[in-house]
C-alpha cells in the first residue's frame, strides 16, 4: 500500500493525513479536494537540499510549474530554496507571496516583452534565455532600463531520457533551447557574450521528467562540462553556474523504482567535479530544479464516488465527482496512479474497477483497472501523488468549477485555494448589448 509523509490508517480504519481524518476534511471542505501535506512538502525540500549540499556548492530551485500558489511559494521560501518560474503569472504569484526576487530563475521559450519587463523591474536573479530572438529582445529591453542582466542559456544536449515522449525535453527535436550538437549552442554563447547588456553566468539543461535511471544525468552533465571547456577555449568566457534542471522521478504505482536524492546528487556532483579537474575548470555552482519530486508525493486528491456501470465480462466503471478537469495527466499521456477508499482503508480489495471522471469525454479516465474493497456510492476515493501537475494543469472544461485545496499539518487544515463557484466561471463573461436587444 502506498502511504507517504504523514499518511496513515487510523483506528477507525480511515485514511489520515497531517493528523486529520480525511473524512473530516471531506465534511469540512467537500470534494473533489486537493490536500497538501505540509510536513511532507517541507521534508522533500530539505531532503533534496541536504543531498546536494553534502557534495559541494549547490542551489535547489523549486520548479513552481508543478504546483504554484502563494502558500506553496511561501513554504519554499521558508525552506531556503530558490524558485523557478516560467511565466508572468508564476512570477506575479511569487512576488505577491513575498518570494525574494534575487532567488528567482525565469524560464520560458517565448517570454513576451511585458513578462521580461516585469522580471527586470522585480530584479529576478537569473533569466534563462531560450533562443536568439530572446537574446536580442532581452538586450534591447535591458538597454531601456540601463543596467546589465545576468542570464543563463538553455542548452538542448541531444540526450533522450527514458520517459514519455511528451515530457522529453533534452532530445534534439525539441522546442526548447540552443541545440548543442549542430553548433547552435556555441553560436548562442558567442551572441550572449557580445550582447552589451547581458552577463552570461551559466548554462541550463533539462532532459525530461519522471526519470529513474541516473545515467542520463551523469552522461549529460559530462557533455555540458565538455562544452564549458570548449566555451573557455574559444571565447575565454568562464561559466560559473550549471543548472541541471529537474526530472527526478517519484513513485506513482507498483513497478516504479525511483532513486534516492543521494543518487541524483552523486551522479551530478561527482561528474561536475571530475570533469572540472580534467579540463582545468573552476567547479561551477550546481543548480537543480525539482518540482514533482517536492510537490508530487505531498499531495492527494479526495473524490466522492457516484455512479457505476458494468460492462459484462469486460470492465466495471466507477465514476467520481472530478476527472480530467482536476487531473488531465491520465488522459494526456497515460499517467498511472495508486488509490484507496479513504473510508475503507483497512479493508482488503475484492474487486477490480476503473475510475472514470464526470466530463463528457470517453477519455476522461483517472485510473484503469485498480483493485479496491467493495465500492459503494458515497465512498471517498483517495488518489495519491497528485501534488504535481494536477492543479497547475486543471481546467474548467464542461464548465466545472475547480476544486479547493487545503494545507494540513499536525491536526490543522487551512484553505489555501478556494473552491470555484458557478459565479466564478462567469466572472469574465460579457454579453454585448446587441445580443440583449435582439
Amino acid at each position: 500500500m502506498f502511504l507517504t509523509g504523514t499518511m496513515k490508517i487510523n483506528d477507525q480504519g480511515h485514511l489520515e493525513i497531517g493528523g486529520i481524518d480525511t473524512l473530516e476534511l471531506v465534511k469540512d471542505f467537500g470534494t473533489p479536494l486537493w490536500v497538501i501535506d505540509e510536513e511532507g512538502l517541507r521534508r522533500n525540500c530539505r531532503m533534496l537540499k541536504e543531498a546536494f549540499a553534502r557534495w559541494g556548492d549547490s542551489v535547489v530551485a523549486y520548479a513552481s510549474k508543478s504546483l504554484c500558489n502563494m502558500a506553496i511559494c511561501t513554504i519554499v521560501a521558508q525552506e531556503g530554496l530558490s524558485l523557478d518560474v516560467v511565466s508572468g503569472g508564476e512570477l506575479f504569484t511569487a512576488l505577491l507571496a513575498g518570494f525574494p526576487a534575487e532567488k528567482i530563475l525565469f524560464h520560458g521559450n517565448n517570454k513576451d516583452p511585458e513578462e521580461i519587463r516585469m522580471a527586470l523591474q522585480a530584479g529576478v536573479g537569473r533569466i534563462i534565455v531560450d533562443n536568439f530572438h530572446e537574446l536580442e529582445l532581452l538586450n534591447s529591453i535591458a538597454e531601456e532600463y540601463g543596467h546589465d542582466v545576468d542570464i543563463m542559456l538553455r542548452i538542448t544536449p541531444g540526450v533522450e531520457a527514458h520517459t514519455h515522449e511528451y515530457i522529453q525535453t533534452g532530445q534534439i527535436d525539441s522546442k526548447f533551447g540552443f541545440t548543442l550538437t549542430d553548433g547552435q549552442a556555441m553560436e548562442g554563447v558567442k551572441a550572449a557574450v557580445n550582447s552589451p547588456k547581458l552577463n552570461l553566468t551559466g548554462l541550463h539543461y533539462h532532459i525530461g521528467s519522471q526519470i529513474f535511471d541516473m545515467e542520463p544525468f551523469r552522461h549529460t552533465t559530462a557533455l555540458m562540462m565538455e562544452f564549458i571547456a570548449q566555451i573557455k577555449e574559444e571565447t575565454g568566457q568562464e561559466i560559473y553556474e550549471l543548472d541541471v534542471g529537474g526530472g527526478f522521478g517519484i513513485f506513482y504505482t507498483q513497478g516504479d523504482r525511483p532513486g534516492n536524492p543521494e543518487d541524483w546528487a552523486e551522479a551530478v556532483m561527482t561528474t561536475v567535479q571530475e570533469k572540472a579537474r580534467y579540463y582545468g575548470l573552476t567547479v561551477p555552482l550546481v543548480i537543480i530544479e525539482p518540482g514533482r519530486a517536492i510537490s508530487g508525493p505531498a499531495g492527494i486528491t479526495l473524490y466522492t464516488i457516484g455512479s457505476f456501470k458494468e460492462v459484462t465480462g469486460i470492465r466495471k466503471y466507477i465514476a467520481v465527482d472530478g476527472g480530467m478537469t482536476d487531473n488531465i495527466r491520465t488522459a494526456l499521456y497515460g499517467a498511472q496512479y495508486s488509490a484507496l477508499l479513504a473510508n475503507k482503508a483497512d479493508q482488503q480489495p475484492v474487486e477490480t474497477v476503473s475510475i472514470a471522471g464526470k466530463c463528457c469525454e470517453s477519455g476522461d479516465m483517472l485510473i484503469w483497472d485498480i483493485r479496491l474493497p467493495q465500492v459503494e456510492s458515497g465512498d471517498i476515493l483517495a488518489v495519491f501523488a497528485t501534488g504535481a501537475y494536477n492543479y497547475t494543469m486543471s481546467s474548467n472544461y464542461n464548465r466545472l468549477p475547480r476544486p479547493a485545496m487545503v494545507l494540513v499539518n499536525q491536526g490543522c487544515a487551512d484553505l489555501i485555494l478556494k473552491r470555484e463557484t458557478y459565479a466564478d466561471l462567469l466572472r469574465n463573461d460579457l454579453l454585448p448589448d446587441r445580443l440583449k436587444n435582439r
